[in-house]
């Protein structure tokens, strides 16, 4: 009779989900260690040499990058936990005495499939809650040269827009809608391509009527002429006339910075203004597509589990599960790239990889051990 039973015995479910689960989290913390402590070389004498910066600097520099790293190495912990665990089932006969019992191999995999799953959607919840903050002010920090940052949450830093024939760096885009203003801006006046003056801002605000319509107000203006070479300073002056205030907004779009439903809006946003937004939709689909990859690492590593120990290619299965989990993790980034360009749908590039290596493992398992 065939075992219809998706699960094993509840003994052996806990056994197997406590060896992944524990194991997966050994595997992380050591990453994330050794990940933590090479980023922190080199980003320390950048933080140290903004004045003011001591050692609190630095913890704070670590509280922020450790989530992110957590975030981003949490799947590949998964894969080497699912191989360190099957390994020594397979080691210890204790996968042969699973089958002889009755067990299938997909019964085998279904508790370690559970535990990847419950993950995965810690992993949704932990990204949406703690990773788009710390994303968004450790880049906002590095993006000043880790100086001074504004308190608002809402800070964006370092947009690019194209006024006319004029180029416009805003540093610091703090606040939205009428609240909006910019800080640390620099204007390159052109015409016809050939520079004519370099405007050096501390801060722009939106006159009454709107930003697009009314311009800005721009504080503390150094100008500098390239063609007479005379360098000028005003305490205010009127400017970016044809500026729109959302521009600034939908100009640098970073789905890393943004929960589900924020970039949700910025698509729809982006896409009423008849902008570009291939790489918001992709990163969109993107934030449910990675946390689910979790739940593909035990069907890539479940190679590593079967065969007899005794034969002497445990190792050589294990390398076989480690390399299908790194070809996934490659093509997941070349597929994002492709979707962020526009040459793969949005959906397709988040989701392909995916269903392919879920069809893979599948294969495998099946024509093996099934």
């Amino acid at each position: 009779m065939i075992n219809l039973d998706f699960m094993p015995s509840k003994p052996i479910a806990r056994y197997t989900m406590r060896l992944f689960v524990t194991r997966t989290l050994a595997v992380l913390a050591s990453l994330v260690l050794i990940l933590m402590t090479l980023d922190l070389l080199g980003e320390s004498g950048k933080i140290l040499s903004a004045p003011g910066n001591g050692q609190a600097q630095l913890w704070h520099y670590v509280v922020l990058r450790l989530p992110l790293l957590v975030s981003r190495f949490l799947p590949f912990s998964a894969l080497l936990g699912t191989l360190i665990a099957f390994a020594g089932l397979n080691q210890n006969s204790e996968v042969i005495a699973m089958k002889a019992a009755g067990i299938s191999a997909h019964q085998i995999l279904a508790p370690l499939i559970l535990a990847s799953a419950i993950l995965g959607v810690v992993t949704f919840a932990f990204n949406e809650t703690i990773v788009v903050h710390s994303a968004r002010a450790v880049n906002a920090w590095s993006d000043a040269d880790y100086g001074p940052v504004p308190a608002e949450s809402d800070v964006l830093t370092n947009v690019w827009i194209l006024d006319g024939s004029d180029l416009v760096r805003a540093r610091q885009v703090i606040g939205s809608g009428a609240s909006l203003r910019l800080e640390h801006v620099t204007i390159y006046e052109r015409d016809r391509g050939t520079l004519e003056r370099v405007l050096d801002v501390v801060r722009a605000d939106q006159l009454p009527g709107g930003g697009a319509k009314a311009g800005w107000m721009l504080q503390g203006v150094t100008s500098y002429d390239a063609r007479q070479g005379v360098v000028s300073h005003y305490a205010r002056a009127a400017g970016l006339k044809g500026a729109d205030p959302m521009r600034f907004t939908l100009a640098k779009v970073e789905p890393t910075e943004q929960d589900f439903w924020q970039l949700r809006r910025s698509v729809g946003e982006l896409e009423t203004a008849g902008r570009q937004s291939d790489e918001a939709r992709a990163g969109l689909w993107h934030k449910l597509a990675a946390p689910f990859s979790t739940v593909l690492m035990p069907l890539l590593a479940a190679v590593a589990a079967f065969g007899l120990a005794r034969s002497g290619q445990v190792l050589l299965r294990a390398c076989i599960g480690m390399a299908l989990g790194f070809t996934y993790f490659v093509v997941d980034n070349f597929s994002l790239s492709m979707g962020n360009v526009g040459i793969y749908p949005p959906f397709l590039a988040a989701w392909a990889p995916v269903f392919l290596f879920f069809l893979i493992g599948e294969t495998v398992l099946i024509r093996t051990e099934e």
